[in-house]
């Protein structure tokens, strides 16, 4: 009998820390790189898998990771239905910098501003780059801070996951 209430117990807890690991993404005003006003809700709600990265145009790891994405980007667009939010947290002075070198690098992201830091402040992470990965029903399912060389292949494996086509 005792057995079973400690495994009953686990099985609580554990059952009680995956629901956990599954938060709501918070809504948020974040602006287009032509100044419009929109909200990350209106992108996540759309019934699609969402990758969200933080970055900014003085990161040198952020470039990279958005670079080495950049490749596998239509095909997860395609076998996954999944987009990607680029969300620059550049100052608004730095923010001119940010449309020439999305067109050099030819990232096809859709690319927010979080000047303020509002969505960063609400997330509560520090160092970019930051990425998370959200449902169709907008739950924040994993995330993942920094990047090294690889990491995009990892973040395609829970995409995958996620869309169903494991």
């Amino acid at each position: 009998m005792k057995q079973l209430r400690i495994f009953a117990f686990f099985a609580f807890a554990i059952a009680f820390s995956s629901a956990q690991a599954q938060t709501a993404l918070p809504s948020a005003e974040l602006k287009t790189l032509d100044g419009k006003t929109v909200n990350l809700k209106d992108y996540v709600t759309a019934g699609k898998i969402t990758v969200i990265s933080f970055w900014a145009t003085w990161c040198a790891p952020c470039k990279k990771e958005l670079s080495a994405i950049a490749d596998l980007y239509p095909e997860w667009q395609e076998k996954y239905n999944a987009q990607l939010l680029a969300v620059t947290i550049d100052t608004q002075r730095a923010l001119a910098q940010v449309g020439p070198l999305v067109e050099t690098e030819g990232w096809e992201y859709i690319i927010l501003s979080d000047a303020n830091n509002q969505l960063k402040n609400a997330l509560n992470f520090q160092a970019i780059p930051q990425t998370y990965l959200v449902d169709q029903q907008g739950n924040i399912v994993y995330s993942h801070s920094s990047y090294v060389p690889g990491d995009e292949f990892e973040l395609e494996a829970k995409i995958k996951a996620l869309a169903g086509k494991e």
